[in-house]
Order: C-alpha cells, then structure tokens, then sequence
C-alpha cells in the first residue's frame, strides 16, 4: 500500500511540476525567480483548494436543495460554480507579497497564474488518484491519472493563466480593478467550457470527448505560451 501511496504522490505532483518549469522558462529574458513561483504554486496546492471547496459547497447546497434534477445541478456545478470559484481563489496568489513585488512585466501575471493554476491541479489530481486507486482499483487510477496529468494540468494552467495576466495588470499599471474582469470571464469561460466537454461525451461518446478534450488544452495552452512569447520579446527590445 504504501507502494502505491508513493506512485499516487509522484504521478499527481511531478507532472505539474514540470509544467511549472515548462511555463516558466517560456520567458527568455528575465525569468521568474523560484521562490515566488514555489509560493504561488503552494497557494495554489493548499490555500486555493481549500477556499474552494468551501465555496463550492457554500453555493451548491442551495441549489441542490432547490433542484432535484441532477442533470441541471450537475451542469450548474460543472460548468458555472466550479470554473468561478476556482478561477476566483487561484489567482489570488499573485497578491503574495514576495510574489507582488516580483510584477514588473506584462507576461508575469500569466507565468504566475498559470503556476498557481498547477499547483491546484496536481492537489486535485491526488484527490480523484485517491478516489479511484480506493474505489476502482490500480489499473483506474493508472489510466486516470495519466489523462488528468496532462489535461487536467493545462486546462488550470491556460485557464489561471487569463485572470493572473488581468490581475497583474491591475498591480502593475494601478488600474481600476474592473479591467481584471474580462480576463476573469475568460478564464471561466475556458474551465467552463471544458468542464462541459464530458457532457459532450455523454451525447456522443467518451472517446470522442477525450479528443476534443485533447485539442482544446493543446490550443489554450499554445496561445498562453505564445502571449509570453511575444511579451517577453516586446519588453525585452523596448529596454534596450
């Protein structure tokens, strides 16, 4: 068992981590230094997680007491509570004060978000490796954990990534706060959308769900590095 336990750890911890390596050497000039981006990857891990959790029962016992139909409670929690309440508690690791002060480029709010966004997957990724190793078995949790390893982790990472680069803005430029809800809008419409993806599934058939799954965490993901990309080279010819 504790064989197991040991493969569980590592199977939902390294995956995101090399994602955090990945996402931070994006930038090519004037990379993130490690502690903030070890913090914002704890906050997201421990802080964001449990934030959320609360939340999500706080909003969702009204509306499982009122409804009792579990198709709509379950759309309602999928795709509409969860992608607003997680999206609300991870990005607000950016405002960290060791992580704050280290704000002072525009591709910085989406490095750091997309981080924290990791680091609430891979605690997530050991809750559901968890439910599955218990409750279904080692194969389960071997096929599960390697799916969610690699589109679970993006989709937070992309997704995070929106409201942290509006959230930093909002740090660095001293604007009104309003101008970070777009970026939050976003993000949520990207968890949300991805969360409706196995509600596809269930229409057409998992694998196909899978798929589409597949494409849209490779694209999120690529438009996020490419934002760096480009911000790293702007800033970086405009300083010269």
């Amino acid at each position: 068992m504790w064989l197991e336990i040991i493969i569980l750890f590592i199977m939902a911890f390294l995956p995101p981590i090399f994602y955090v390596i990945w996402i931070r050497n994006t930038e090519k000039f004037n990379r993130e230094k490690w502690i903030p981006i070890f913090y914002c990857f704890l906050w997201g891990a421990t802080i964001a997680i449990i934030a959320s959790l609360l939340l999500e029962l706080g909003l969702g016992i009204p509306i499982a007491l009122s409804s009792s139909n579990y198709t709509v409670l379950f759309f309602l929690m999928a795709v509409i509570i969860a992608p607003f309440v997680e999206e609300l508690t991870k990005p607000i690791a950016l405002s960290l004060k060791i992580v704050k002060k280290e704000l002072d480029e525009p591709e910085d709010g989406l490095i750091y978000g997309a981080v924290a966004g990791l680091g609430f997957a891979a605690t997530e990724n050991l809750f559901y490796g968890w439910d599955a190793m218990v409750n279904q078995g080692f194969l389960y949790f071997l096929i599960l954990i390697s799916i969610r390893s690699f589109v679970g982790c993006l989709l937070h990472a992309s997704a995070t990534a929106w409201t942290g680069y509006g959230y930093g803005k909002f740090i660095m430029k001293h604007t009104r706060f309003i101008r970070v809800l777009p970026y939050f809008l976003l993000a949520m419409f990207i968890h949300g959308f991805y969360n409706f993806i196995p509600v596809y599934g269930i229409m057409t058939g998992y694998g196909s769900a899978l798929f589409a799954a597949l494409i849209f965490v490779i694209v999120t993901i690529y438009i996020v590095r490419k934002k760096i990309k480009t911000l790293d080279l702007l800033n970086n010819k405009n300083s010269l």
